[in-house]
Order: C-alpha cells, then structure tokens, then sequence
C-alpha cells in the first residue's frame, strides 16, 4: 500500500458510513421533525419556490454563452476548489498568481444572485430561512438543492458564472494594493477534497489523478497558495486575531485564510470605497472582568501556563497558551474563552470590529448559497442597491442562526444520549440495517 493510499485507509470517508437499525431510525427520525417545528425550521421548499429553481436551471451551457461578453473570462486561469469530502456545496474556487512584487489572489464565488434576486420567490425563501442548516448526516437547505447541484456548483471542466474578488497584495506585508470585484466567468481545472490537497502538497505528481487536462500547474499552484496562506496565517495571529485551533491542517488553512481575505476585501470595498450599509458581521469582545475569568480559569488548569508578557492581549495570551499546552487540555481552553465570548451579529452599521479576528471592518461574501448575509451582499457589490429593509433582514439573519446553531447543539446532545457519535455520523453519514425476517 502507498503512503497516499495509507493516508486515505484512515479518513473518515474509509471507514464506511455509521449503522443504525430501522428502530434507531425512526426514533432519530421524530427527534429531528420535533426540533425542525420547535425552531421553525421549514424543512420542504413551497412548490412555486422548486418551480422556479427548476426553471431558472434550464439550458445552462446557452445562459453562460449568454453572459461571457459582459463579464471577465477567466476560463484559461488555473482554478480549482478544495472541500470537505462530504461537502454539498462547491461555491468558492481559488487562483493565484507570483508576480516580482506582489501576490495575486483570485476568489471565485458562484455566482447566485445571477439566478436569486428580489424578484424571486427563491429569495423570499431565503429570508425566510436565513442560512442552510447542518445536522449530523442531514441538512436543510437555505436554497433549493438544485442550484447547488448545477449552476451554482464549481464542478471541473465545466463553465460557471461567477463573482470574482480579485486582490493584488503587497509581497512584503500582504496589504491589499488594489481590490477588483467583478462578474466573471470561469472553469474549475479539478475538485480536491482537503485530503487530496493535503497528498498534492505532500506529492506533487498526485496532481495527475486530479486533472483532465494534465498541463495544468495545479501542484505549483497549491504550494503557491499555501505558502501565501500560511504567511497571511501567521500575519493575521501576530496581529492580535483569535486562533483557536492551533493544529489545523494546510488544507484548511489555505481555504480559511484565503475565504478571510476576501471576505475581508469586499467589505473595505463596501465601507471605505462606497460607503454604503451592507450586512456587516460585528463581533463584540468580552469585558476586561469576563477576560480576566477565562485567562484565570486557562491558567489554573494542570500543565498550562500562560506567558508572563501575554495577559495585556488576551487574544495573543491564548493563541500562544494553545501551542504550548497539552492535547488533553486544548477543549478546556477553547470553552473557557468561548464562554465568555459575546455573540457576533450581523449589523448595517460595521463599526465596532470583528474582536475575534481584530478586523476593523469585517462581513460575509464567500457563501452566498448558505447564508442570507452574503447573498444580500453580492447584490449590494453589484447593484450598489441596499435593500430598504437592511436592518430587519440583519436581526433576521442574526436570529437565525441561534437558532440553526441551538437546534444543531440539541440535536447532537440527542445523538450522544442514544449512544451514537455525531462526529462519526457527520462525518460518514448514516446507513440503516433492515432487520432480516425469522
């Protein structure tokens, strides 16, 4: 056996999907209807919502021909997304480019309001709905399902439209030098999953089982990208943002960081060059008292310490706690500091920062497939329309999520209680065993 193929006989994905029998089903069944009515989370889409999505879905290959004259063609660049193995929705891909003096990083977002607009029954849906919910091994759609699996899904070898964020950045600090956000469309060269691109960072010669047209650069292209990943990684903690998990692969972070930097990006756009409301994600920070309680009860646990000079910023305090500490106490440090995190929400107004990630200015651009705040905000970039209504439709989507995040918090405490792991479910998803006739 390979390392490759070694390193894939322990993922989640090799293991096989978890068993239940019919019973367990059933019972699991009813737990998650009673939690969907006691969150009013409608699980069906009403039949003029799929009717539209149906129709808004036809004659794809025609649409794009449509559209490729009024938007930036960007089909020749080498693109590719990268995403869990079991993800369902393929909406962001990345490019990037190494220039004498400067980083140029491309991310590609579906391009959904092209088929979601305030005309549409489907955008009324998603105000109603807010955000996609994600139970173990079941999910409940912001958008009809259909989108996702055509128009709006970055699949290889095929043209999509899309909304591109294109920045150039300062080699030296990473600023932004400029920041283009624009129509395009584009051809995802190949799909990875996070383990395929940890194996291409690992084997650059994996990139062959990965592509159809094998003179693309896409291993030279993921260590590009990961280098800048990394640097922007280690840039934004020094910079005084929260990194909670200090071991997360290379995969992750190239995606993190570069959906950061975009998200980013577009609301510098929205707010300094524009001046216009979006929907912000504001992120108040605890009180001096309730950080002096979490750093306490961090430095009390057994073999953690914090470093003498790191009380002043707590952010930096536990960042440089959770590279030291040991494994077994990495879950006690991370409740401690989210106890005392206030929520974030989503505002018209951004000022008052992101505490977590100590930006200025921050908001949602890279999911609008998923989440009501980026959907309004890709209308907003190119319409420079603000809805009427912003505000409410912020507390809509604030609400929401609570919600969506309760009911997950619920429906996993379920799951333990029945004797089953939700990671394990989320991860493999459920199959169930008929019981055989005696």
């Amino acid at each position: 056996m390979t390392d490759s193929e070694q390193a894939a006989a322990g993922t989640a994905e090799a293991q096989g999907p978890v068993e239940i029998d019919e019973e367990m089903a059933r019972h699991i069944e009813n737990k998650r209807d009673e939690l969907l009515e006691k969150f009013d989370i409608p699980d069906e889409f009403p039949p003029e919502v799929l009717e539209e999505a149906e129709e808004r879905t036809e004659g794809i290959e025609q649409q794009i021909a449509d559209e490729v004259d009024e938007r930036e063609d960007l089909r020749e660049m080498t693109t590719w997304t990268t995403d869990p193995v079991d993800a369902q929705d393929f909406d962001d891909a990345i490019s990037v480019e190494e220039h004498d003096d400067e980083y140029v990083l491309w991310v590609h977002i579906a391009d959904v309001t092209h088929y979601v607009n305030p005309d549409t029954a489907m955008w009324d849906e998603a105000v109603r709905r807010a955000n996609t919910v994600y139970l173990p091994a079941y999910t409940i759609h912001m958008l009809p399902p259909v989108l996702a699996e055509t128009v709006c899904s970055l699949v290889p070898n095929e043209d999509r439209l899309a909304h591109t964020v294109e920045m150039h950045l300062d080699k030296e600090n990473l600023s932004y030098e400029t920041i283009d956000i624009y129509k395009s469309v584009i051809r995802s060269d190949a799909r990875l999953t996070y383990t395929e691109a940890e194996t291409l960072l690992d084997d650059p010669s994996a990139a062959d089982d990965y592509l159809e047209d094998q003179s693309v650069d896409l291993a030279e292209k993921t260590e590009l990208v990961w280098d800048l990943a990394n640097r922007m990684h280690e840039q934004r903690k020094a910079d005084g943002s929260l990194v909670l998990n200090p071991s997360r692969d290379r995969a992750h972070t190239i995606i993190e960081e570069c959906m950061l930097k975009a998200n980013k990006a577009v609301t510098h756009e929205l707010m300094w060059d524009r001046g216009v409301e979006a929907m912000y994600r504001v992120h108040p920070q605890p009180s001096p008292e309730e950080w002096n309680e979490a750093l306490q009860e961090i430095q009390d646990l057994d073999g953690v310490s914090i470093p003498g000079s790191g009380w002043d910023d707590p952010r930096q305090a536990v960042n440089a706690t959770l590279e030291e500490a040991p494994g077994r106490q990495l879950d006690k440090i991370q409740w401690a500091v989210m106890k005392v995190m206030p929520r974030a929400k989503y505002m018209n107004d951004p000022f008052g920062g992101h505490h977590a990630l100590n930006f200025e200015i921050y908001g949602h651009f890279t999911s609008p497939i998923r989440r009501l705040s980026d959907l309004i905000n890709h209308w907003i970039v190119y319409t420079n329309d603000v809805p009427e209504d912003l505000i409410k439709l912020c507390d809509r989507a604030s609400d929401r999520q609570k919600d969506a995040e309760q009911c997950e918090r619920e429906y996993k405490n379920f799951l333990e209680e029945v004797g089953l792991d939700p990671s394990a479910v989320n991860n493999r998803g459920i199959e169930v065993i008929e019981e055989e006739e005696e």
